[in-house]
């Protein structure tokens, strides 16, 4: 009998749930445009990345799902959805070598995101992407 970690089954159940969002038809909610912001965000330990980081489903309109969600949104509006766009912060970072794979899947209004970087630490994924990466217990 074979065990699956838990850690690999809440990674595959979080991704289904945004198959399953990305791919449901869009419809207007009482009169509200449907969201056309959505993104899953995983930040994944180790050199390779594992396959069982810490997940997000960020949605900007409303900014919603994620701790830093406003910020988050409003840093990605600025970059018009490019993360790699979004300005570096101008912070001292310490030399560890604890490398982190922030990695980006969905929509910004309507266009199709896909974003994977390496980092050397935490520090400067963070001084790099900004809140967009913020997830709980990275």
């Amino acid at each position: 009998m074979t065990h699956t970690p838990l850690k690999a089954v809440r990674a595959g159940l979080l991704t289904a749930l945004v198959l399953l969002a990305c791919a449901a038809p869009a419809r207007a909610d009482a009169g509200h445009p449907a969201p056309d912001s959505l993104l899953l965000l995983t930040v994944s330990h180790g050199q390779p990345p594992s396959t069982a980081g810490r997940g997000s489903l960020l949605r900007c309109d409303p900014p919603h799902g994620h701790r830093h969600a406003e910020r988050a949104c409003a840093e990605l509006a600025a970059a018009d959805g490019d993360i790699a766009a979004i300005p570096a912060k101008d912070v001292f970072c310490p030399m560890v070598h604890a490398p982190v794979t922030a990695h980006a899947r969905g929509t910004w209004r309507g266009r199709p995101v896909e974003y994977t970087e390496t980092f050397p630490n935490t520090c400067v994924m963070a001084a790099r992407t900004g809140s967009v990466f913020a997830l709980d217990g990275v």
